[in-house]
């Protein structure tokens, strides 16, 4: 809008230019005029030497009336082209001006998203490189606690070792003494017999005998032989099925099978057997078929290992007395072996092989002895006590 009313106005100047151009010369050419009439003109028609001198300024005069137009249309039409030139070269400025001014804006965005992009961009690797930093830190610290409990186990392990070695050592003078005072009492036991026999004559009587080594029993279970087993008591409700068996299996198998018998304070009050390991099969199997015992049900078998020896402890229980017995045989912890009972009870199976599989005893006679836990590959039998794992820290 402003280009046009430029131009209009232009337009308008130049149209009064030259209509004022126009008006002078006008009055120039009436002037002329004028002065040409006040001359005067011969009789004969001659002019005189003034209309001669006249006569052009008469003819610039008569051309200046299509100059004037012409003029004025040259005037109008230059006016217009200076309209038009002024007119673009304004547009081309503002042009200019307004490229300058989106160009600079343009190049400041440019400027500031380059200056985003940046800040972003260390923002982003400060935090990386603190991520970095804290991750490290933390495996440092999983490193030092793993480290730390690990020399923690250690020591414990270390601290146990040496308590289970100032135990066994005070166990192993608890058994030392036990066996003392149990061949005391043996060799006191047999004195008393062969006195017996002695003063009976020399008969032999087996009656005697076997009284006589129930008695040694009986004061040897007194006298804590067996290293923490509970004793008979009378008051014990089992006690006269233990005397029971006792009897039983000496009437039928001789003294010589049994090494103890006792009350298990412990195991609520189970008669306890404690057989010999040449005579532990025959034993099992008289308790099963002999149709006053009848134990036809194997409740329970495992080991335990003592450092000095290694046990099977079975529990039995008579279903047609409703009667309750424990089988128990000694065997050497270097060679570790007895027969198995899965003959007898096919229930023995997986006892005996958990016993094989974590403490190493071998059951002869077993139809399939394998390890049912830790499988074939694994070395060593975790419950015996001198077991040293493959990696300590596991």
């Amino acid at each position: 809008m402003d280009e046009e009313k430029d131009l209009a106005q232009r337009k308008r100047e130049a149209a009064e230019r030259a209509k004022q151009l126009a008006r002078e010369k006008l009055a120039a050419r009436q002037a002329t005029e004028q002065a040409k009439s006040s001359d005067s003109v011969p009789d004969d028609g001659v002019k005189a030497p003034s209309d001669l001198s006249t006569q052009p300024a008469n003819k610039e005069t008569d051309a200046a009336q299509p100059a004037s137009a012409e003029d004025l249309a040259a005037a109008k039409k230059r006016a217009a082209e200076e309209a038009r030139a002024r007119a673009a070269e304004l547009r081309r400025q503002r042009e200019a001006a307004s490229g300058a001014g989106a160009g600079d804006d343009l190049e400041a965005a440019k400027k500031k998203a380059a200056e985003e992009a940046r800040a972003k961009a260390a923002e982003l690797r400060r935090q990386r490189e603190a991520a970095e930093s804290g991750a490290e830190d933390d495996l440092e610290l999983a490193k030092k606690k793993a480290a730390a409990a690990a020399k923690a186990r250690a020591a414990a392990l270390a601290k146990q070792k040496a308590a289970e070695a100032s135990g066994d050592d005070d166990e192993l003078a608890k058994q030392k003494a036990a066996a003392a005072a149990k061949a005391k009492a043996a060799a006191a036991a047999k004195a008393r017999a062969a006195a017996l026999a002695k003063q009976q004559g020399g008969a032999g009587d087996e009656g005697a005998k076997q009284k006589a080594a129930a008695a040694a029993r009986a004061k040897a279970a007194a006298a804590g032989e067996d290293g923490g087993a509970a004793k008979p008591s009378a008051s014990s409700p089992n006690d006269p099925l233990l005397q029971k068996y006792v009897r039983i299996i000496e009437e039928h198998l001789g003294p010589d099978v049994l090494e103890d018998a006792y009350i298990n304070r412990l195991a609520k009050d189970v008669p306890t057997l404690v057989v010999k390991k040449e005579a532990y099969y025959k034993v099992a199997e008289f308790l099963k078929y002999n149709e006053q015992l009848r134990f036809d049900y194997l409740s329970e078998l495992h080991g335990t290992d003592f450092q000095t020896h290694m046990e099977v402890y079975v529990h039995l229980y008579s279903y047609p007395n409703r009667q309750p017995v424990a089988l128990k045989v000694k065997i050497e912890r270097d060679n570790p072996e007895v027969d198995s009972l899965v003959p007898l009870w096919p229930g023995a199976n997986w006892p005996e092989c958990e016993a094989y599989d974590l403490l190493g005893i071998r059951f002869r006679g077993h139809p399939n002895l394998i390890r049912i836990f830790l499988g074939e590959q694994w070395v060593g039998h975790p419950l015996r006590k001198d077991y040293e794992p493959y990696d300590a820290e596991v």
